[in-house]
């Protein structure tokens, strides 16, 4: 048998997690066609196929994926041996692939950006905004953000800022063919924009008012991604519940009116999440602390537990995990409380 390379393995892996060619050659900075050559040359070392491929889709033949089992393993302790070197440099090195809903992009990453990149130029952040449930693990990210009742399970978690608490608007023209709601309850005569996650799952309107909640079943014609809640909004479509982060400067400049301003839809914490592992990356660790000690600035770096809900078990225990953590600069991961089994979306 010829002998074998590393960038071969690489390249077979690359294209196994992702069930695509179009994807690996990105993650790995090549053309598909130099990727398609470099796994057919592969193939024919070992002699045998790895892959069933057709013109819409990739999968691994059983033979791959056995192949894939044994390799995963070993790129990871590659991975952990090149890592390791990052503790004799002045600065840390690296690249670090976020996943990140939209107001945490905005909220957390946004003002931090470039302070971050100044001080650490040797690291490169990539960073894919998605409100999915992302597998952070199978999609080779280093770590993610999520609200509280959204946290990854076994992962570690630590809070990095407030979350957009929601505000719910209505374009002035909607609300002159509408009488405005004055109570949740009222919204049941409105036309709702909803929400729909990636699980499948429709985002429920939760509102509080003086330690009271509800939920209301709201009821629409439209029932879009995040990207197109915005658009219908202002073009009157219906009443929306969006971030406030990204609706500010649109009732700033009257294009949306909030409303039921008394009745506050709740808000929780912005966690940042990373698998638990026996060395955290030097990049990854650094990303974290900065994030933390700009939350300390801004005064959101500690979880108020005691506003957390009594039926909620998921940010109750994420705000005890991040308590903890805001205490000790470095914590040792196999200490770690493991994070909450995933809440409803």
């Amino acid at each position: 048998m010829k002998k074998l390379g590393f960038a071969e393995m690489n390249s077979f892996v690359a294209i196994a997690e992702r069930s695509s060619f179009a994807k690996a050659a990105t993650h790995l900075g090549i053309s598909r066609s130099s990727l398609s050559e470099t796994l057919r040359s592969l193939e024919e070392k070992l002699g045998v196929r790895l892959l069933n491929r057709t013109t819409r889709s990739v999968a691994l033949t059983e033979v791959g994926e056995r192949l894939l089992a044994e390799l995963r393993p070993a790129l990871d302790s590659f991975e952990a041996a090149v890592e390791s070197i990052n503790v004799f440099r002045d600065k840390p090195a690296g690249h670090l692939r976020l996943t990140v809903p939209r107001p945490a992009a905005k909220m957390v990453i946004e003002p931090i950006l470039a302070k971050f990149l100044a001080a650490y130029p040797a690291i490169s952040l990539e960073i894919i905004t998605d409100s999915a449930l992302t597998d952070i693990v199978r999609d080779r990210f280093d770590a993610g953000i999520r609200p509280g009742h959204r946290l990854e399970q076994d992962m570690i978690a630590v809070r990095v800022g407030a979350d957009a608490r929601p505000t719910i608007v209505a374009s002035p023209d909607y609300l002159l063919r509408h009488s405005s709601p004055k109570v949740p309850a009222d919204l049941q005569g409105h036309n709702c924009i909803r929400q729909r996650f990636a699980s499948g799952a429709i985002h429920r309107w939760m509102f509080e008012k003086r330690g009271k909640s509800m939920e209301v079943d709201v009821k629409g014609s439209l029932i879009v991604s995040d990207d197109l809640a915005i658009p219908a909004a202002l073009e009157g479509v219906g009443i929306a519940r969006l971030p406030s982060c990204l609706v500010d400067t649109l009732i700033e400049q009257g294009r949306l009116v909030p409303l039921l301003k008394e009745w506050a839809p709740p808000s929780v914490g912005f966690f940042l999440y990373y698998p638990s592992r026996r060395q955290t990356p030097a990049a990854l660790q650094v990303f974290v602390d900065f994030l933390r000690a700009h939350a300390l600035r801004e005064g959101d770096s500690q979880p108020v537990i005691g506003k957390t809900s009594a039926k909620s078990p998921a940010l109750r225990n994420a705000s005890r995990r991040a308590l903890a953590a805001s205490r000790r600069p470095r914590v040792p991961l196999n200490d770690c409380e493991r994070a909450p089994a995933r809440g409803p979306a």
